[in-house]
Parts: structure tokens; sequence; C-alpha cells
């Protein structure tokens, strides 16, 4: 029995070719420009700089990191380029010891004690406190700390939301949402070639690099990737269920690798999204903070994705009274038209059949229930095929 487990995590491994290992380097490599608010300059910054000079001073102060590792979107990216997913938020793990309070405050002071490293020449740094910086620099604070979960999350500011998020995580019971956002890449030995080699990297000279699916599976991971499949587990165990990112891969392409199982998973999904998120002014801002963080530069593709998330909440949720069903069908309903009328899309409006109910005090024969009203539109509308109508119950 004990060897069979060893070899089901051995599968969920497996050592980058060099085609992977080129795209890693270049997203460590490339320089990421950290925005500062108000009149803070910019920061230029390469990952794998951030990543060695965090990773050093929390060990200078005693705070041990087992690895460090690229996460989601960017790691899924470097495993298989052309799946649809692209990669926005570069996401970096630092698995270490955060046993207390004390620990988690270390890690903060650290980071952004860090940032003063990268301000530009002739900046004076004595009166700048790390208030200053986190207010400056920080897009997001995230601590979570109970029984199961131990971790927290520093994310840096970019203007076209390609932020660094930082990821400090001592345990973690949930890791993934889908099996296409599963993989984890271990850094280490890439770190270290940077450190110590004197000559570049080559096909027939570089470390081996190992790649986790912490879904499971590693060739089953990669080839829901290659082939676009949608497949999870236990999306009851996943903030807000999973239900959002869902609807993005729907729209992206992706299809459920078993219809059957995925129809009763969408139900689950719905189910814990509405757990979290149960009332109407706390699924507006989890909703208008999604489309403001996955579609930018994807402007395009809102309303496909409201609308795909309008038809999974009607055909699959069950947990909820009827009105407060209505209520989510009619907020989603409402985004959509928002984002048409931002994007000028709406229909034109040129030749228009308006219906009207006459009063009871009308009896003339001669009223007709309806006119062709003729308008002008006051700006010329862009053509687009797009149903402009939500389906209604």
């Amino acid at each position: 029995m004990a060897d069979e487990n060893d070899n089901d995590k051995c599968n969920n491994f497996n050592v980058l070719n060099w085609e992977q290992v080129q795209r890693l380097d270049r997203i460590l490599t490339e320089t990421i420009p950290i925005h500062g608010r108000g009149n803070f300059p910019t920061l230029e910054l390469k990952p794998r700089q951030i990543v060695q000079v965090v990773r050093s001073r929390l060990e200078e102060k005693r705070i041990c990191v087992r690895d460090v590792r690229l996460n989601g979107s960017a790691a899924s990216h470097v495993l298989h380029q052309h799946s649809g997913l692209g990669y926005k938020d570069l996401d970096l793990i630092f698995r270490a010891d955060l046993s207390g309070d004390k620990e988690f405050q270390t890690v903060k002071n650290v980071v952004l004690d860090c940032l003063l490293d990268f301000l530009p020449e002739g900046v004076n740094k004595d009166k700048i406190t790390p208030l200053t910086l986190k207010e400056a620099y920080v897009q997001k604070m995230v601590k979570v700390c109970n029984d199961s979960d131990r971790w927290s999350l520093i994310s840096l500011s970019n203007n076209s939301g390609k932020n660094v998020e930082l990821k400090f995580v001592d345990s973690l019971r949930r890791q993934f949402e889908f099996s296409v956002d599963a993989f984890q890449i271990n850094l280490d030995s890439l770190l270290l070639f940077y450190e110590c080699s004197e000559n570049p990297m080559s096909e027939h000279f570089h470390p081996s690099i190992l790649g986790e699916s912490v879904y499971g599976d590693f060739s089953q991971a990669l080839e829901h990737l290659q082939q676009r499949l949608i497949a999870t587990r236990n999306p009851e165990e996943i903030r807000g269920g999973g239900l959002l990112k869902y609807c993005n891969l729907l729209v992206r392409g992706f299809r459920a690798a078993s219809e059957s199982e995925m129809k009763g998973m969408q139900r689950y999904m719905c189910s814990r999204f509405f757990i979290d998120f149960s009332d109407i002014g706390e699924q507006q801002r989890k909703l208008e903070s999604y489309l403001q963080n996955h579609f930018m530069g994807l402007e395009d593709r809102k309303y496909d994705y409201l609308l795909t998330l309008q038809r999974v909440v009607n055909e699959s949720t069950v947990c909820l009274m009827g009105h407060e069903r209505r209520q989510t069908l009619n907020l989603i309903t409402t985004l959509a038209f928002r984002v048409l009328a931002e994007q000028n899309i709406i229909p034109n409006v040129a030749n228009v059949t308006c219906y009207y109910q006459p009063a009871p005090y009308v009896s003339d024969a001669n009223f007709n229930n309806y006119y062709i009203a003729h308008v002008q539109p006051v700006f010329p509308c862009q053509q687009h095929n797009y149903s402009t109508w939500l389906p209604c119950n």
C-alpha cells in the first residue's frame, strides 16, 4: 500500500523540457513595473531579484523558507503557452515556517523593507516608513490563520493588472480550483543557477526544474490544459466554489472533461458561492472586482462572461429562495447591460418597435396599440454580433 502511494505521488511531478525552461527564464528575468500611487516613482524589478532578496532577508530573520514556487496561470503558461488562459498576475509562493503572529509580522516588514532597494537612485529613503511603502505600492494584503490554513499574501501593484503576488504559506488545505491551474514549478534549482553559474543556459546546459500538479496526476492535468478541458473535485471546498473561474474557463473555450459530472458540480459551485457571498451587495462587489481584475485588456469578453454566468446560476442554483435567485439574476443582467453601454455596443435604435399598453379609459377604436418610432441615434453605433437580451425567467 505504501509503495502504491509513493508511485501516485511520483506521478504528480515532471521535469521541465528545454522549451519550458526558456519560457520560465523569460518570466523570471522580465522587468515588471510596480507603479506607485500619487507622486511615488515606479519600481523596476525582475521577479528573480525580488525572490532572492526577500528569501535571503527572511532567512536572516531566522524564518526558514523550504522552497519558492511559481504558481497558477503563469506556471500553466510555462508548461503550455497556447492554452488560451494567458496570465496576468505573477504568483510566487514562499513555503515558510509561520508558527505565530511574530512570523507573519516579520514577513510583512521584510517585504516592505525590500521595496526600498528598488527605489530609483536619488530618492531620499530616510523618511520613507513601511506604512508609506504599503500605501504607495501594495495592491492588497491578506492574512489567513486558522486550524487548516496559515498563509499571507502581499500583492504589488501594476497598472496593467500584472501584479506581483508574494504568497507566504505555512499550510494551505486547498491549493487549486481546477486541474488546469493546479501547477506549481519549484524555482530553487534555477535561482541557484542564476547565483552560481558563470555560463548562460543552453539546451545542453541548464538546471533540472521540477513541476508539480497539486491536483494529482501530472500527465492528466497537462492533457486537460492542452485539450482545454475542465476538471476539478470537491468544489465545495473552494472559497466561492470556483464558480467565477469556471465561467471564465467556459468563455475561453474550455469544456467539461465530463459533462455529467460537471452538471452536478455546478450545483456545488453555486451553493458554495452563495454561502460565501450571501448578501446582494457582497455579490455585486465580488463580480465587479472579478471583472476588473481578470478582464483588463479583454473588455470585449465581459458580456459573454456575464451571459455564461447568468446561464450557470439560472440552471444550477438550488439553495436560494425564489426572490433571492431573481435578485442575483437581475444583478448579473444589470452588469451585462452596463458592460454593453460602456463599450457603446447597444444595438442601433434607428428603427425600434415600441409597445404600449393603453390606459383603461382609451376606447377609441382607431387607437393603435403600437407605433413605429423612427429615432435618429445620437452617435453611430458599431455593429457587433451580440445577443443583446438575456433570457428572463
